[in-house]
């Protein structure tokens, strides 16, 4: 047998070419590893191409191993060539994302909380073996949950962390995390920030060809939600129009489902809501054939709104508290007290205003106003200001993208608090809290209590001038400037209708300047 070891016994340092750049001492001592491990001496392992001295000079990391080498090694102990080159193997790439679905389904039937620790354990792992494709995946997990249990900071970090890793990947890799950071933004009531980044992402794939339909469908359901939000109503229809002609090439139940959600939205503000309804039970059966909790949670608190609008009270408290128990139940915090507002406003709607204020006054804890009092309701108007036609905030997900709710039976009115975590704030959910402001207004001045009228919608004024959310602006403008001029203060009633009017942009404009380029369909 021929000594291989001198044509092979290149300066030790670090193995080049389709190995990677591991160390030669990393791969000398993988090799004695493998070989202890089944048993072979280094003869054994050797021949009949290479000595037992080469072998002994390869483990002890003073040589570098051709890939010739190294395959008639990798052969010999039963291992792929990139397991022996890397320390990676197929298997544990296979156990990683087997560990991601397994962590997937938690987030969808369980507690986020839960979820997390097992895409934390996944994260980890696929750091330490380095994967970096099973490491992204449980980056985004761990974003989902945050957003799910209302940590926004926390869910961008993780975000921004999978846009790095896949930095030097095509863009529809890393539109899942664009998008995930845009709803968090949308939840902490940035809305043209949120509509900046997709918009900009839309930009960026048509302009380079890249019209990946799963991304584009992606982008377009999630763009509508903050585009309602912001009054944009004419570019929240056509990103549905886009997303309904995208939907037919991507086989994805879960998506398809949200854009469903999402379509209703619009629907609602055309007051077509039949036909968003119907739209909202094509999303249910498939959140149900799923088994995505949270979605399906959404699906509820949406049906509950379209009832509302339709005058149709009782049913809209039967499916309000239906999604908040839901979400309570997986402890969504923010999705919870989010639900709540839309609950109070049904509730003062229907006569009990007592209970409305007990349910709204503990989620704004944290505000401004937040100690006034209230009672009586002014029927047909809704929590996000009268006459928008906007149904509850998006969440994603997926996702879906709160935590801890009231842990309450059906029937009753709580807090929607999470453990150690604020209701709303300008922070989280400022677009609600705004709406929890309007209503306590709304009940202060049918009860006569100008001052703590005017002090509501002064706090919601501010929490929603911060957002952008135009519609409800005007609105809430509208009211101010109502009870202005019912105490005779015609010149302050005069500066709020002004400002109204200043929020109240013709239907379908917006800020947010072009919109963006449309892909070929």
């Amino acid at each position: 047998m021929a000594d291989r070891s001198a044509g092979d016994g290149r300066t030790a340092g670090t193995v080049t070419g389709a190995a990677g750049a591991e160390s030669t001492a990393e791969i000398g001592r993988r090799v004695l590893r493998l070989r202890t491990e089944r048993g072979f001496t280094q003869r054994q392992l050797a021949e009949p191409a290479y000595t037992a001295a080469y072998v002994s000079t390869l483990e002890a990391g003073k040589v570098r191993p051709s890939e010739a080498a190294l395959r008639h090694l990798a052969d010999r102990l039963g291992v792929s060539y990139e397991e022996l080159t890397t320390g990676r193997s197929p298997r544990d790439a296979t156990r990683l994302r087997a560990a991601v679905t397994d962590a997937r389904r938690a987030l969808a039937t369980g507690a986020a909380e839960d979820a997390a620790v097992l895409f934390a354990e996944v994260r980890d792992e696929a750091e330490r073996l380095g994967f970096a494709e099973e490491r992204s995946a449980a980056l985004l997990g761990l974003g989902d949950c945050a957003l799910e249990t209302g940590d926004l900071t926390v869910a961008r970090d993780h975000f921004e962390a999978v846009e790095r890793l896949l930095a030097g990947e095509p863009l529809p890799r890393r539109i899942p995390a664009i998008r995930g950071r845009a709803v968090a933004h949308l939840l902490a009531g940035e809305l043209r920030y949120s509509c900046y980044l997709l918009e900009s992402s839309i930009d960026e794939l048509n302009a380079s060809g890249l019209h990946d339909p799963y991304a584009l469908l992606l982008l377009y359901t999630a763009a509508i939600a903050p585009y309602m939000d912001m009054g944009a109503h004419a570019r929240a229809v056509r990103a549905a129009e886009l997303a309904l002609a995208l939907a037919p090439s991507v086989d994805d139940p879960g998506l398809i489902a949200r854009m469903h959600r999402g379509v209703a939205r619009t629907l609602i503000a055309e007051g077509r809501t039949a036909e968003a309804d119907a739209s909202l039970a094509k999303a249910q059966e498939l959140y149900e054939q799923l088994r995505i909790h949270t979605d399906l949670a959404h699906c509820h608190w949406m049906r509950g709104y379209v009832h509302a609008q339709d005058g149709n009270l009782e049913r809209a408290e039967r499916e309000l508290r239906t999604a908040r128990d839901m979400l309570a139940s997986k402890r969504a915090a923010l999705f919870t007290v989010q639900v709540e507002v839309e609950l109070a406003d049904v509730l003062r709607r229907r006569g009990r205003t007592a209970e409305a204020e007990a349910l709204l006054l503990p989620l704004l804890a944290s505000t401004p106003a937040a100690g006034a009092a209230n009672t009586a309701g002014e029927p047909g108007e809704a929590p996000g200001g009268a006459g928008t036609g906007e149904a509850p905030g998006e969440a994603g997900t997926g996702e879906a993208p709160g935590e801890a709710g009231t842990g309450e039976a059906p029937g009753q009115a709580g807090t929607g608090e999470a453990p150690g975590q604020a209701g709303l704030t300008a922070d989280r959910g400022a677009v609600h809290a705004g709406g929890a402001h309007r209503l306590l207004g709304l009940i202060a001045d049918e009860r006569g209590d100008a001052e703590a009228a005017e002090e509501h919608y002064c706090a919601a004024l501010s929490l929603l001038e911060r957002t952008g959310a135009a519609g409800d602006l005007a609105d809430l403008c509208r009211l101010l400037g109502d009870l202005l001029r019912r105490e005779g203060r015609q010149e302050a009633a005069m500066d709020a209708y002004r400002t109204g009017l200043g929020h109240r942009a013709a239907p379908g404009t917006t800020t947010l300047g072009p919109a963006p380029a449309e892909p070929p369909m």
